[in-house]
This record gives C-alpha cells, structure tokens and sequence, in this order.
C-alpha cells in the first residue's frame, strides 16, 4: 500500500500540479483510509470498496471532526479511487458515489474601509509591533543588482516615499508598511505576496506578477499608496536589510532572507491589535479588499480575476458579505425591521 500513496502523492504534484499543503493533507487522508482499510480486513488497495471508505468517514465523524474536514476527506477518498482505477489497482472507481458533506460555510470577517486605511496607517506613523530588529541595517540608496529597473521609476526623494521622513525610518517598518498595503491594494494570498520577487513588480504599470494555487499566473494592480510604499521600501529599507540569502525576494526578513508566511501573519494581526482594531489576518484583508471592490461597484468577474479563483462560486461569498451588512444596517436603522 506504502508504493500506492507514493505513486498518488506523485500524480498529485506532478500531474494535478496540487499544491505541496494539499499534496500533503490528501495523503494524510488516504493512509487514514488505507489504514481503516487493513482494520477492516483488507490488505491491498484493491479491497477497498465504498462501504469501508463510507465506515471510514462516519467513524470521523463520530470523533468528532467538522463537517469541512469530513468534505475534504471525502474529496480525497474520490480522488484517490479515480486514479486507482484508471491505473488497474481498483476494478471499479468505488468511491465515485460518494456523496460528500456540505460544509458550513461562515462569512468571512472583514474590516470597514475606514478600518483598513487605519491599519495601514499603523505602520505609516511608526505605531505597532514588528519582528526583530535588522542587525546589519546600514544607510544606502541605491538599490543593488536585480533591482535598477524599479529604481529607475523611483520619485527622486524621500519626502515622496511612504511614511514621514523614508530615509532615516526603520527598514522593518517600511518593509511592514509595503506588505499591509500589498495585502490590501491587491487582495493576493500571504503566501503569494511572500512569493514576490522584485522582478515581478512592474512599477510602471503598477501592477505585480502573482504566481497562485495550481501554478496560475496572474497579473493584480495596486494603487498609488502602495507604490509610495514600495518606493520607501526598495530605496530605503530593502538595502538596508539586504544579505547573502536575499536573491531576489522582495519582501526580506529582519536578517535578510525572504519573507515568511507565519511572520506576514504576525505583523498583520500585531498592528490590528495596536490599533485597537478586530482581529484580523492576511486572508482577512483578501477578504476586505474583494468585499470593498464588490461594494465599490465592481464586476463579479473583474474580482475573480483578481483574486485568482478558479471558479465563480469562490468569489460569490463576498455578495453575501455585502448583502449581510445591508441586512444588518437595515435591522438598525428601520423602524419596521
């Protein structure tokens, strides 16, 4: 059985081109299955039929794991009989009648507009936390190799940058300035704004190359803050932070290498709270920038598109967000709600 969740974890990434977090969550679920499976009796893939697998799910369930758990492992179970079938280890695709579980799907949390702007402002007037300080900050203004066709479109002084007085600011504060504004400005995932490289910053266009889920690549827009933010950051913060393990990441660690996920979502919720603000994360800003387009008189399309979604239904919820804030301004307002 051991060959068999290989040979489906390869197909998986190399085939599916899945990502390396839900490579690693379907096979945690198959070898679930496969080992209920040999609890059952069986030995090979081949014994598995659609009562063990249905056996599998309910005792999930019966431990007490969410619905959107349960649907996730249904997919896996579906998956993974398709492909065995086709590949002679099942005589039949024993799962394709699986029904799964809807899961419950809850309104995203969203900032107001007015809160966004106040979190980025956060890190624009030096309020809040960061991660630790560089150790080998050091005063420089010119962006080094890798980076001379951005900072050629650079305003000429720090008093156009992001932030009062870019040149003398601290690198990690201008650094967390530019990911706040990121975030907010294009709607992309941490994970894809941690992905960055300088090279995928058109500054001209204003606009950044987004590589997504699946490989897909995107190009996003940002606004005019964003871009003073990413002016303050390239002539006074990232070469300040620059080392030998930088490359061509655009956003840089306070030791110099490349960004990462968990400290992106730390700085979010970190400035959130210094600003009194509900608490929120990366994801929860993705969610606000597609709801404020949405609200702004965008096109449902324009948004997926935006955000990357492969399918419309992803981008919906964010009606739904709209239409319960209306709901709820009408409960508190009229005197017939």
């Amino acid at each position: 059985m051991r060959e068999a969740v290989d040979e489906f974890a390869s197909h998986l990434a190399q085939v599916r081109n899945r990502s390396a977090h839900t490579v690693r969550a379907y096979v945690t679920d198959l070898v679930s299955l496969l080992d209920h499976a040999v609890r059952s009796g069986g030995s090979s893939p081949a014994d598995l039929d659609l009562a063990v697998v249905r056996s599998w799910l309910a005792r999930q369930r019966t431990m007490g794991a969410a619905r959107s758990t349960l649907a996730r492992r249904a997919a896996a179970a579906r998956t993974f009989s398709t492909w065995a079938h086709r590949h002679g280890l099942l005589p039949i695709d024993v799962a394709a009648p699986l029904a799964s579980p809807r899961a419950h799907r809850e309104l995203p949390t969203v900032l107001r507009a007015d809160q966004a702007a106040a979190l980025v402002e956060a890190a624009a007037t030096d309020a809040g936390p960061t991660d630790a300080r560089p150790t080998n900050a050091h005063p420089v203004e010119v962006e080094p190799t890798g980076g001379a066709g951005l900072a050629t479109a650079h305003p000429s002084g720090p008093s156009q940058a992001a932030g009062p007085a870019a040149a003398e600011a601290d690198p990690v504060r201008l650094r967390d300035l530019l990911l706040l504004e990121l975030l907010y400005a294009t709607g992309v995932r941490v994970s894809e704004v941690c992905g960055l490289d300088v090279a995928d910053v058109d500054s001209g266009r204003r606009v950044i190359r987004v590589l997504g889920k699946g490989s897909r690549e995107r190009t996003v827009p940002y606004g005019v803050p964003a871009q003073r933010a990413l002016d303050g950051w390239l002539r006074h913060g990232r070469p300040r932070l620059v080392g030998p393990h930088s490359r061509n990441a655009l956003l840089l660690g306070a030791r110099g290498g490349r960004l990462n996920a968990t400290t992106a979502r730390r700085i979010v919720s970190g400035y959130a709270e210094a600003a009194g603000l509900p608490r929120i994360s990366p994801h929860g800003l993705r969610h606000s920038a597609a709801t404020h387009l949405l609200e702004g008189g965008a096109d449902l399309r324009a948004v997926q598109e935006l955000l990357g979604h492969s399918s419309l239904a992803s981008t919906q919820i964010y009606t739904h967000v709209s239409v319960e804030r209306l709901r709820a301004a009408y409960r508190q307002a009229h005197p017939r709600a």
